[in-house]
């Protein structure tokens, strides 16, 4: 990251070891606000998944496809996360974690189904091989010096490109398109984690040196979110090449 030394040099007023310390503090409260955001994924999509009678709220028991609640389920987290966007700036921090907590619960009952297609020890695995595979991508994109925004056009490109691949296979439910997005899914999303981090780590360091207060305050929880999509995207991907179904 060369542009790194160079605003840290040129904090007017902060000096480099408080930038550094102040780093460390915030990328531990990006890490920490994500993982709890994924525990609360976990613990909705079990609690919803390994229960017929609460799936059946959302899918049909025979089928699986998604009934009216299941599509609004579905759909929701990306809703929220454009709310949220939108939100943000009008938001204190407590409600800014709230609202991605609430965001986490809802994503865990839109993937609530997997409990009922794959068996839990290749979820369980698939797991812990995103999470090795995750913490590996972002080391990277936090220590290289490589300036990795040149990927982010790129990267944004193709994850509308799947987005809109994926609402269309909805209606083709072709095989071959279904593998092409996994495929394409795996790639972007690892490519997006490490742009992510190294993004997250640039942000924080910029407005650091202008000490702003209130957009720090605030975005520790913007990085978790944007961290927990990635990984989240990452194992859904990676499960449909590593899962085993019932």
């Amino acid at each position: 990251m060369a542009q790194f030394d160079t605003i840290r040099a040129g904090a007017g007023g902060v000096s480099a070891a408080q930038i550094d310390a102040g780093l460390r503090a915030h990328m531990n409260k990006v890490y920490a606000t994500m993982s709890v955001g994924l525990l609360v994924t976990a613990g909705a999509a079990w609690g919803i998944g390994t229960s017929p009678a609460m799936l059946s709220i959302f899918r049909d028991p025979i089928t699986l496809q998604p009934n009216i609640m299941g599509w609004a389920v579905m759909f929701a987290p990306l809703v929220m996360v454009f709310a949220f966007s939108a939100m943000i700036n009008r938001m204190s921090a407590a409600a800014a974690q709230l609202f991605f907590y609430a965001f986490s619960a809802v994503m865990g009952i839109s993937i609530s189904w997997i409990f009922s297609v794959f068996t839990g020890i290749s979820i369980v695995q698939t797991f812990l091989i995103t999470a090795i595979s995750f913490a590996g991508l972002s080391l990277y994109g936090y220590t290289t010096k490589k300036n990795l925004s040149g990927m982010g056009t790129f990267l944004m490109m193709g994850l509308i490109g799947i987005i809109v691949a994926s609402v269309v296979n909805i209606f083709l439910a072709s095989s071959a398109l279904h593998f092409v997005i996994s495929v394409a899914g795996v790639l972007i999303f690892a490519g997006l984690t490490a742009y992510d981090t190294q993004s997250i780590k640039n942000e924080y360091i910029d407005h650091a040196r202008h000490m702003d207060e209130e957009w720090l305050g605030k975005s520790a929880i913007m990085g978790a979110l944007r961290l927990y999509l990635d990984f989240i995207n990452l194992f859904m991907f990676l499960l449909q090449f590593l899962g085993n179904r019932e």
